[in-house]
């Protein structure tokens, strides 16, 4: 984590121009959303930003409800679709290394991290493909009159998959090879911010399945904001929703499935508490903060919003923290010697330093260590050193972020500290701390999340196949490696019923 500071910027990727897969089709997403894509690092303009047309938005899902009418690729064998799906493992593999290199050049998150993200890209696929494999997608129920009742489950049909910004292609990977395990033709919308790594990876996908003859409804992709977003998910004809995202857009999302009654998974952020219990050893406690600051730059759904503190050892913590900070190596993305990005975009930037000085205007203190790019071509880019805020009363720290800030909180019990840990209307992630590992279960135990780690700050689950459950406003449903396969389905019933009758007349 130490070294000197990185003023560099490495050679940039190639960034592909912006086109879209549509029924087969690559054609060029011309339609301009009205801001300049950048360079996080150095804040340089690379080009306007664009989406897909409208018109080729409702083609995408045409294609697809059409793929969905004919059904050969839902009515392929689990073993079957499982091949395709390996296969599509295999291409995707291939090309890891340079998706992860387009996802550190346009989300400004370092080398270091979005590498072994990668690890997702094929991963995904090849978890599906093992799901199917190992089913059940049918179960038998064995009647006393020995008739068997079968339940099949079933693909909804037509499937959109939006993904965010911060790790977009592993996070489309995960959903998009779910829904194709499913049997659902699938639409890919990534983020109109970090679209490039997403395209790549969607331009393998739909090689490896055309190559084996799936047809090319089954998997597209289109590009744009807000507008495309509403009218993919608003479309009656796409009938499940993936969406990963802000709550603004993630209660959008929500009407629009709502008014058509179709199933919708939502993972909309968090403001995760981290309880340092009073037995916590100060190095331990510096290294999680450090982490959760900082991983993704602190733009991720599970990063520290509230640090929790026993009051006697507030000093001594942050004072620990903030010296952990000034280790930070703050450099260009694609330098394996970076630990800490830019942020992802300038209008980001101003929001997440908005929120901060609205911290310090409530009568905050920012407390940080880490120097950032002061000359050469970093010096314009999205940094900004991550920062606890203390001094601020939990009535005014109930917000998510989504950027490398966390406000300090003291108690004096622990059941003031469960109290402001569940002092929040998200609940999504939490960090619980302490020597004494069964003490610190106990407290984990009474914290309102859907992941709750002790004596942890990694941004992997707990499991490989524990599910990744949501609180409140961070989002409904679960996912995970068996719950997202789970959600594009649904479940039919057939059987006969023989010779049953009401009020015992035949």
């Amino acid at each position: 984590m130490t070294g000197p500071h990185q003023p560099d910027q490495p050679d940039q990727p190639d960034l592909p121009d912006l086109a879209d897969l549509v029924d087969g089709v690559w054609a060029h997403s011309d339609t301009p959303l009205g801001f300049d894509l950048e360079d996080p690092a150095t804040g340089a303009v690379r080009r306007p930003a664009a989406g897909t047309p409208p018109d080729r938005i409702g083609a995408a899902v045409a294609a697809a409800s059409a793929a969905h009418e004919a059904g050969s690729w839902a009515a392929l064998p689990a073993p079957a679709r499982a091949d395709v799906l390996d296969g599509v493992a295999e291409a995707v593999e291939g090309v890891a290394a340079e998706i992860c290199a387009l996802e550190s050049a346009t989300t400004g998150v370092p080398i270091r991290q979005t590498t072994p993200l990668g690890v997702i890209l094929g991963g995904a696929f090849r978890l599906a493909a093992a799901q199917l494999r190992q089913g059940p997608q049918s179960q038998e129920f064995h009647r006393e009159d020995g008739r068997i009742v079968h339940a099949e489950r079933l693909p909804w049909g037509p499937a959109a998959c939006v993904v965010p910004w911060n790790a977009p292609a592993p996070m489309a990977a995960h959903k998009v090879a779910n829904a194709l395990a499913a049997g659902c033709p699938t639409i890919l919308k990534p983020s109109e911010y970090a679209p490039h790594g997403s395209q790549r990876l969607a331009a393998v996908i739909g090689a490896a399945l055309a190559a084996t003859g799936v047809p090319s409804g089954v998997f597209q992709l289109v590009h744009g904001g807000a507008e495309a977003g509403a009218a993919l998910v608003g479309d009656p004809r796409i009938r499940a929703v993936s969406f990963t995202g802000g709550l603004a857009a993630g209660r959008a999302v929500a009407a629009a499935c709502a008014y058509d009654i179709k199933p919708v998974q939502l993972e909309l952020g968090g403001n995760n508490p981290l309880v340092v219990l009073p037995d916590a050893d100060v190095a331990d406690v510096a290294r999680a903060a450090v982490d959760l600051l900082s991983t993704l730059n602190g733009q991720w759904c599970r990063a520290l919003g509230r640090l929790i503190v026993p009051a006697d050892r507030h000093d001594e913590i942050v004072g620990a923290i903030a010296d952990r900070l000034a280790g930070l190596v703050a450099g260009a993305p694609l330098d394996p010697a970076t630990d800490l990005g830019p942020l992802v975009h300038s209008r980001h930037l101003a929001r997440v330093v908005a929120a901060r000085d609205e911290l310090l205007a409530h009568g905050g203190t920012a407390v940080t260590g880490t120097t950032l790019p002061a000359d050469g071509p970093l010096a314009g880019g999205n940094f900004l050193a991550p920062t606890l805020v203390t001094g601020v009363a939990a009535a005014h720290t109930g917000d998510e972020i989504f950027g490398p800030v966390a406000a300090v909180h003291p108690y004096a019990t622990v059941d003031e500290a469960v109290a402001l840990a569940n002092g929040t209307s998200y609940g999504l992630e939490a960090y619980v701390l302490g020597a004494d590992e069964e003490a610190a279960l106990a407290v984990a135990r009474r914290i309102r999340a859907g992941e709750v780690k002790v004596n942890g700050s990694s941004v992997l689950s707990l499991h490989l196949f524990s599910p990744r459950p949501a609180f409140g406003l961070s989002g409904y449903g679960e996912e995970g490696t068996a719950e997202t396969l789970r959600f594009f389905t649904n479940p039919r019933v057939v059987g006969v019923e023989g010779g049953f009758a009401l009020h015992g007349r035949p």
